[in-house]
């Protein structure tokens, strides 16, 4: 080309018009930080413990992050797919609760107190024995004693649960009625049988007490029920040495029993005035504590046999009630820490079933020592222990109808053996024996559930 370009409109045919790029998002150099990792850094507490990116998406949407920022700064088209890159991005790490109190931390100091109160009873035996005539007498207190143990045993856990659902003035209207009720009915089974005697008024004697205890048992007036008991350990503690007269007996007997009753009338009294009037018919349904009525027969029935064959076993037993309400609270707390420690049902299995056999070893080596103590057969024992704490843990969570069935079972297995004349010791350690194996795979299979435990 030898002549210049001419460009001037005009002056020739024009070039044509040369588009101009359209402005674009500048592209991150490859070299630059990432953008995505700083957001990443900045929300990773939140982003570690989302369980999917939909909850990522709210976190970013809550932090007010727009659409344009996605685009020019983070470089992705919508807000779920910077959701995901950062789930994708951000390890999983749920961090654990803080630790709360353990509700089911036993309290010894309580069932310390319990066990002894549970104890002290049996010296009005010893101290009132001279009243006793024969063995009409006997068998009329075994009976009474009985049907007493049964009814307050229903009546106990149907005031539980009215105390629980709808306060202590409901509580103790269930207790103003069953108690006075169930002291009456045995009294009148202890006048039956032993007919218009010593006996007879030993009986009503037993049956008012049981009755008043239970009710303080059940608002928590250990202590109240511990100072009532006083006359009849002073007795117990004199008997040691000789055995007081008739007069003196009766008086420390009927000291006890009235300030029992008294005790039990003021704290009914109290918390009767604490809550409004329940409408009729108000309350659980009845149904639901005649198991646990039941299991207290049976209970009665297989201590009473066990007392034939050796007293002191009973003693040793009785003795032991407030450790066995101690390790039931423990096997409580234990579950609660493996629920929280077990990343695996397999694990919270193993660590559940664990928890049963310590606490179940525990009571029964308690009693095998008690046993080697006092010179009596521990084997007997032991079995008796083993259905007796094993059915009181699966009533504790609301297992009622197996433990009652399966104690039932076992006592008038060893009664009709009894009145049939058998061998008593074959056939107790056998029943007691296949009775503790039954509930303790049940309790394992059971109480191996998470949803046991809510």
């Amino acid at each position: 080309m030898s002549g210049p370009l001419r460009l001037i409109p005009g002056d020739g045919e024009a070039l044509p018009a040369v588009p101009r790029p359209r402005p674009r998002t500048p592209t991150r150099p490859s070299w630059a930080e990432d953008p995505i990792d700083e957001l990443a850094e900045r929300m990773v507490e939140q982003v570690a413990s989302a369980v999917h990116p939909y909850e990522v998406a709210a976190l970013l949407e809550s932090d007010g992050l727009t659409n344009e920022q996605m685009t020019r700064r983070y470089d992705r088209p919508d807000l779920f797919t910077l959701a995901e890159d950062l789930y994708t991005r951000v390890p999983r790490h749920y961090p654990q609760p803080a630790p709360t109190p353990d509700p089911w931390r036993p309290d010894t100091v309580r069932c310390a107190l319990r066990g002894v109160v549970f104890a002290l009873p049996g010296l009005a035996y010893v101290l009132g024995a001279g009243l006793w005539q024969g063995a009409a007498d006997i068998t009329g207190l075994v009976v009474s004693g009985l049907a007493a143990w049964a009814w307050n045993q229903a009546l106990s856990h149907r005031a539980h649960l009215r105390l629980a659902t709808e306060g202590g003035a409901a509580a103790a209207r269930t207790l103003a009625v069953g108690a006075p009720a169930g002291a009456l009915g045995a009294a009148g089974i202890g006048l039956l049988v032993c007919g218009p005697d010593t006996g007879a008024a030993f009986a009503a004697g037993q049956s008012c007490y049981l009755a008043a205890a239970s009710v303080l048992l059940v608002l928590g007036r250990e202590r109240a029920l511990l100072a009532a008991l006083l006359p009849v350990a002073a007795g117990g503690a004199v008997c040691w040495l000789q055995r007081p007269p008739d007069v003196p007996a009766v008086v420390l007997l009927l000291s006890t029993v009235i300030l029992t009753a008294g005790a039990a009338a003021h704290a009914v009294r109290a918390l009767l005035r604490s809550g409004p009037a329940a409408p009729k018919g108000a309350g659980p349904p009845r149904l639901r504590s005649l198991p646990y009525g039941l299991f207290g027969l049976a209970a009665g029935v297989l201590a009473a046999l066990a007392g034939l064959a050796e007293p002191l076993s009973v003693v040793v037993l009785t003795l032991s009630m407030g450790c066995a309400e101690w390790l039931l609270y423990h096997f409580r707390s234990l579950s609660l820490a493996a629920l929280r420690a077990a990343g695996t049902l397999r694990r919270y299995v193993l660590l559940e079933v664990r928890a049963l056999m310590l606490c179940l070893g525990s009571y029964l080596a308690l009693l095998a020592a008690g046993a080697l103590a006092v010179g009596v057969r521990p084997a007997p024992l032991l079995g008796l222990g083993a259905v007796l704490w094993t059915a009181l843990l699966l009533q504790a969570f609301s297992l009622a109808w197996l433990p009652a069935l399966v104690s039932l079972a076992t006592a008038a297995t060893e009664a009709g053996a009894a009145l049939a004349g058998l061998p008593p010791d074959p056939v107790a350690l056998a029943s007691r024996t296949t009775a503790a194996l039954v509930l303790a795979a049940a309790a394992a299979r059971l109480l191996t559930r998470p949803t046991a435990h809510r």
